[in-house]
């Protein structure tokens, strides 16, 4: 594109500091879920949280900060474009032996595109398509880890491999029973495969790091046994004495989707090579897009960047057009979707019902809470972008009328592009009132249980869902019930739970208006009945699993316990897969048996 000549000495240098901005970035990323490993050994659930919440913080400030520099040291935003050119060339250069190149090129977008005008965000400026190949990237120096440890165990060494497994963990803390354990480990796994022939190739594949999150340590890996790949998770918690268990035997691709669902919060792993992890967990999970698994290694700009990459890809690959989204239209989204594709597209509106006290900062918040926060696998992560040029041609015209009139500030014609300013990407969901409209009676019952478990896991994690109708939760394609609308999310903490006040009057019983005090925090449960149960079918079921919700006495025992300190446990795996009543029948077998043998293989 540009004509060959000298190389302007500034490129390199830009590069260069680049880089250095994303090392940086990588640096302190890798050193906090380091530490994740010693705030499991303590305990430290506070710690842990507080960790996760601040790790996602630490990819903008790096990202200013280089910004800064560049204008600072090269008054960035007046070089001439064939400088840019040459920078990229320069920064893949650089990446030749880099360990992270995918990340980096990542950065390299990220800080770029803050100097640059939208009209140079293409392939010669930034990494519109990856430069470095991370296929078979592993670090070569002597003494490095390698990304996976491989286990060659017989049929009568399995118990043995298996224990060996776990402690070359080297977790400072005892187990209280880790034989016991490996037995019941070993039970599941004879009830998922029976007794099968093992093959000459027999091996376990373990990934090297654990991987953390809230309260638990997961061992992740996968069983090779001829033509088959059996993926398998192993979470170790504490006991209430300070021990460690393996609490439960996860088995095949469904359950480990459950595990690194898009509505759960981000794992801590140490990783010196991301995109080997990446790969490996493909291999477990080969129908999650590689977004999400970046998305779940707390990579999360990789992820958008990845998504971004799948939807313009997908976009080249279809015809259908953008639509306004079925279902029930929301009072301060607008949701549009594209039928071909399994997400949402929600942009703010500009104006909102009286009813509605709200703005665009307070919703935008909203949003960013639920990106730190815990998601207990109840709420859908978001893909926040800005200034996202979409093909006016795939739009329908109605969709394009409510975006102008409802969106009018975020809209931009561009030629022939519409650019919208800022916008939210969701996971797509069968709306819930819409599923049970068009339920079985079993699957009535099935996702009103679950709906009234994702509300008592938010409030297990501190979140007052505020808007608790049917239409702002989703069913997944695992069946489960996910809450979708955050407009009016509180923590549980900042709520006062009240019951409705005895009338004192005949007029005020007969009154069809509040005549009690509201204070803006004030929240009735007792009210929520008649807005959720009309319908008899519903309400029976409601009623016998989950009528506790309805009382105010529910909440604030909740709040009270997390006002105290208290971290609730929520298992993203079935309760019947819990090894707790095996070790309830079965007491640690002997002294010997809760030691911890620090092997390394």
């Amino acid at each position: 594109m540009f004509p060959q000549k000298l190389t302007d000495p500034r490129a390199f240098h830009i590069a260069a500091a680049l880089l250095e901005g994303f090392n940086r970035h990588y640096r302190l990323f890798r050193q906090t879920s380091i530490e994740a490993k010693r705030r499991f050994e303590l305990a430290d659930w506070h710690g842990q949280q507080r960790a996760q919440r601040e790790r996602i913080e630490f990819y903008d400030k790096r990202v200013a900060e280089a910004v800064e520099r560049l204008q600072r040291e090269f008054s960035a935003h007046e070089l001439p474009m064939d400088v840019w050119h040459q920078v990229k060339l320069h920064y893949i250069g650089l990446l030749t032996n880099h360990l992270q190149p995918e990340l980096a090129e990542t950065f390299f977008n990220s800080v770029t595109t803050k100097i640059l005008h939208r009209s140079y965000f293409h392939n010669d400026f930034i990494f519109v398509r990856p430069a470095i190949s991370t296929e078979y990237l592993e670090n070569d120096e002597p003494g490095s880890q390698p990304t996976y440890r491989a286990y060659y165990p017989t049929r009568e060494t399995l118990r043995e491999t298996l224990l060996r497994v776990v402690t070359n963990f080297q977790l400072a803390v005892e187990f209280e029973d880790l034989g016991r354990d490996v037995d019941f480990v070993l039970q599941a796994m004879r009830r998922e495969f029976g007794d099968v022939r093992l093959r000459t190739n027999f091996q376990l594949q373990v990934l090297s790091s654990l991987f953390f999150r809230n309260k638990g340590a997961y061992i992740v890996g996968k069983i090779v046994n001829g033509f088959r790949e059996i993926p398998f998770a192993l979470p170790i918690l504490h006991t209430s004495r300070r021990q460690l268990v393996i609490d439960a035997a996860l088995f095949g691709e469904d359950d480990l989707q459950m595990l690194f669902s898009f509505a759960r919060a981000y794992f801590m792993v140490d990783m010196e090579i991301p995109a080997a992890y990446v790969q490996f967990l493909r291999s477990l999970m080969p129908r999650k897009p590689r977004s999400e698994i970046y998305n779940a290694l707390g990579l999360h700009k990789q992820g958008k960047n990845l998504f971004y990459r799948d939807f313009l890809y997908h976009l080249r690959h279809s015809s259908d057009r953008f639509r306004i989204a079925p279902g029930i239209k929301g009072m301060v989204m607008l949701v549009f979707d594209l039928p071909s594709f399994p997400y949402v597209f929600k942009v703010i509106k500009d104006f909102y019902p009286p009813q509605k006290d709200t703005s665009r900062e307070l919703i935008q918040r909203k949003y960013l809470l639920v990106k730190t926060h815990d998601r207990v696998g109840r709420m859908a992560d978001t893909l926040e972008y800005s200034n996202v040029a979409f093909p006016r041609s795939r739009f329908e015209d109605e969709l394009v009328a409510e975006l102008k009139h409802f969106c009018g500030s975020q809209i931009e014609e561009d030629g022939d592009d519409l650019v919208i300013r800022h916008l939210y990407i969701e996971r797509r969901m069968i709306p819930l009132n819409i599923y049970l409209q068009e339920a079985s009676p079993a699957q009535i019952e099935h996702a009103v249980i679950e709906y009234g478990n994702a509300i008592k896991d938010l409030v297990a994690a501190n979140i007052f869902p505020g808007d608790m109708l049917w239409k702002n939760f989703g069913v997944t394609r695992h069946g489960k019930v996910v809450f979708y609308d955050y407009d009016e999310i509180e923590y549980l903490t900042d709520c006062n739970f009240r019951k409705v006040p005895q009338p004192r009057t005949e007029e005020e019983e007969l009154s069809g208006e509040v005549w009690y005090s509201v204070g803006p925090k004030d929240v009735f449960p007792e009210t929520f009945g008649p807005f959720l149960l009309s319908n008899p079918t519903v309400r029976e079921v409601f009623m016998r699993h989950h009528a506790e919700l309805l009382d105010p006495a529910y909440w604030q025992a909740h709040k009270e316990r997390i006002l105290a300190g208290h971290v609730h446990d929520v298992f993203p795996y079935e309760a019947h897969k819990r090894f707790v009543r095996l070790r309830q029948a079965q007491p640690p077998s002997s002294p010997q048996a809760a030691g911890h043998p620090a092997a390394v293989s």
